[in-house]
């Protein structure tokens, strides 16, 4: 009854307005900030809370419209963010990945990870408020309603779960990167939500600890520890699996044959 296409227009409005405000803080950063360092912690904030502000709206997506409807905008998200997000990741093992192979120092990855966790939980006040206006039905009663956790297997398999997908999702990025096929964008965004639909209802399908920790850290049903384990602990072990994955001889090889076809 109240999954109406006013009440799906409202969701998509309130996700493009994000996106927008994202849009122009990025502009103002990048024109006004020179001091590099600076800019990147500036940067990388925006990037976590535009993503979480859009994913927090999913989850109103997902749970009126159901898992296809969801996976269908988060596909379109995910170019999207592709295309804007410039050198921010907004995901915590990206620059865990760039210290291990000697890109990032540990201090500098720190400060990211920092800004990116800012960002990821201060948009939440922002979707409250979106929430609080209930424009539409499916807002109702979400601004102050406890959530619930989506991890619905054990927290060893849980972990297992982020990591396997997350390894997959990086090791798929790093061959697209290296090939640089003209449909990249595409491709790795129809891998990552094709693996989020997959995960789903077993641990939510995050594949990033800044999400995981901006939309359900403190929900009902698992603890601190728990939390830290799948999705913090599973992602970033996958993640640092997926450099060694990356460079075994039949992966490279794999890569070599795709550059000289």
């Amino acid at each position: 009854m109240a999954a109406t296409p006013l009440a799906l227009g409202v969701s998509t409005f309130y996700i493009a307005l994000t996106s927008l405000i994202a849009y122009w803080l990025r502009k103002y950063v990048s024109y006004y900030v020179k001091q590099p360092l600076v800019k990147s912690l500036f940067l990388e904030a925006i990037a976590t809370g535009e993503l979480c502000g859009g994913c927090f709206e999913l989850i109103i997506i997902a749970d009126n419209w159901g898992i296809s409807m969801y996976a269908i905008y988060l596909f379109f998200m995910t170019i999207w963010w592709c295309y804007v997000w410039e050198d921010a990741t907004a995901c915590p093992y990206t620059h865990i990945e760039d210290v291990i192979e000697g890109k990032q120092s540990l201090r500098v990855a720190f400060l990211l990870i920092w800004a990116q966790l800012v960002g990821g939980l201060v948009v939440f006040r922002y979707n409250q408020l979106l929430w609080y206006l209930e424009v539409v039905p499916t807002h109702k009663d979400r601004a102050f309603s406890d959530c619930s956790t989506d991890l619905q297997v054990p927290v060893f398999y849980g972990a297992i779960i982020e990591g396997v997908a997350t390894c997959i999702c990086r090791v798929v990025s790093r061959i697209l990167g290296d090939l640089n096929p003209r449909f990249s964008t595409i491709i790795d965004s129809f891998v990552g939500t094709s693996l989020v639909v997959a995960a789903a209802n077993y641990s939510g399908g995050y594949f990033n600890p800044a999400l995981a920790t901006s939309l359900k850290y403190g929900c009902l049903g698992t603890t601190v520890m728990d939390h830290v384990i799948v999705y913090w602990v599973g992602a970033c072990a996958g993640s640092i699996v997926s450099i060694k994955v990356h460079q075994m001889s039949f992966v490279q090889n794999f890569i070599h044959k795709g550059k000289r076809d």
